[in-house]
């Protein structure tokens, strides 16, 4: 991925597009003088109490002095509507001003924002230096954009890696793009992706502990309020899959009620051979994720595996299982699902060499099956 250098101390008020009141308030924000740290962690125990007046008062004039956690601390207020009225355009402007002085989380919420309100070119490198500290919200978009090659290259295997993260923190978006780009992305990449993903994990772990630790430096122990994240509810990119597919692929609005960059659902049809009812020529073998596969006393016994699939949802691994079943290069395999980290791989065991392996595998790729030999 081409490095993107997120400029945090451009001017702001070109970029807000805000109205004049709101441009004024910001400038004000931008006074030079020295915080009032006692005021700010006054308002944030307030806040954590619920008496989100008393919040607003105490980092009212810390803001207007200048202080990033009181603009933050403002900032969610005016953007939740506690304390005072909600305002998404003084949020913006308050949001950019402690950005522009170093604040991380500010920064992350602010290009998040600008996503949200349509102004995607100017938010990609907020939201790509947030998915380098390891936000899933950005991480998803992220994602989402290598997947299309939208502002950044097309990259299957880091859009694959992005989704895996912000996968494994719940982010529901994440896991409708990731269950659509198990059909579509080749096993191999889907491979290479999970060795990707555990080195990107352990930058984005580096580069906010390192990231936190200088402001701490710089300007002492951060006061910040501990509001939810904004959940945007507003554009988001389609995911743009590649044709032909097996069905339509349509795509769904914005989910306004509340949900925040929200993915089609639509999978493509399952094949023919998923709906089948013939009795299976492959006895299939589920494996608990904490054990070796369970083998069973019929079937061929070889060291040699043939990996199918590797999915970051089950129930993809699943409906694979199902269309294996019935091939006949795979006639006598035990067919198992296996756990590997964030993934669930489907692997035909059992061939007495290389060659056998390889033979089968061979015969699947004449039919459209991808696979992998392996041990």
């Amino acid at each position: 991925m081409k490095s993107m250098e997120m400029t945090m101390r451009d001017p702001i008020a070109k970029k807000t597009g805000l109205t004049a009141g709101a441009l004024a308030f910001a400038g004000l924000l931008m006074v030079g003088a020295t915080p009032a740290l006692a005021d700010v962690k006054a308002g944030v125990d307030a806040w954590a109490a619920g008496d989100y007046a008393t919040a607003v008062r105490e980092w009212s004039g810390p803001a207007a002095q200048g202080d990033p956690d009181a603009q933050f601390n403002m900032a969610q207020a005016y953007r939740l509507g506690r304390g005072v009225q909600a305002d998404p355009r003084q949020a913006e402007a308050l949001y950019a001003a402690a950005a522009a002085q170093g604040h991380v989380k500010a920064a992350d919420n602010y290009g998040l924002l600008l996503f949200q309100d349509g102004r995607r070119e100017e938010a990609m490198p907020y939201v790509s230096a947030a998915a380098d500290r390891g936000d899933p919200r950005a991480q998803y978009l992220v994602g989402v954009a290598h997947f299309n090659g939208d502002l950044v290259e097309k990259d299957w295997v880091r859009a694959y890696a992005l989704l895996t993260l912000a996968n494994g923190t719940g982010l529901p978006q994440a896991r409708a793009a990731l269950a659509q780009m198990d059909e579509y992305i080749p096993l191999d990449q889907r491979e290479q992706a999970q060795v990707l993903a555990q080195r990107l994990d352990a930058q984005a772990n580096a580069n906010r502990s390192q990231q936190l630790a200088t402001v701490d430096l710089e300007r002492g122990p951060v006061q910040t309020a501990m509001a939810p994240e904004p959940v945007p509810a507003g554009p988001q990119p389609p995911m743009v899959l590649p044709a032909p597919t097996a069905a339509p692929v349509t795509t769904v609005a914005a989910n306004r009620a509340g949900a925040d960059y929200t993915l089609p659902q639509t999978q493509p049809a399952a094949s023919p051979a998923a709906t089948r009812t013939t009795v299976a020529q492959a006895p299939v073998v589920s494996t608990p994720a904490a054990t070796a596969p369970a083998s069973v006393s019929t079937g061929m016994t070889g060291p040699w595996k043939l990996q199918l699939g590797a999915f970051g949802q089950p129930g993809n691994a699943d409906r694979l299982l199902e269309r294996m079943r019935s091939r006949s290069a795979l006639s006598g395999a035990r067919l198992v699902k296996e756990p590997a980290g964030r993934l669930t791989k489907v692997m035909a065991a059992g061939f007495a060499s290389r060659a056998a392996a390889q033979q089968a595998c061979n015969a699947l790729k004449s039919g459209g099956q991808d696979c992998l030999v392996t041990q």
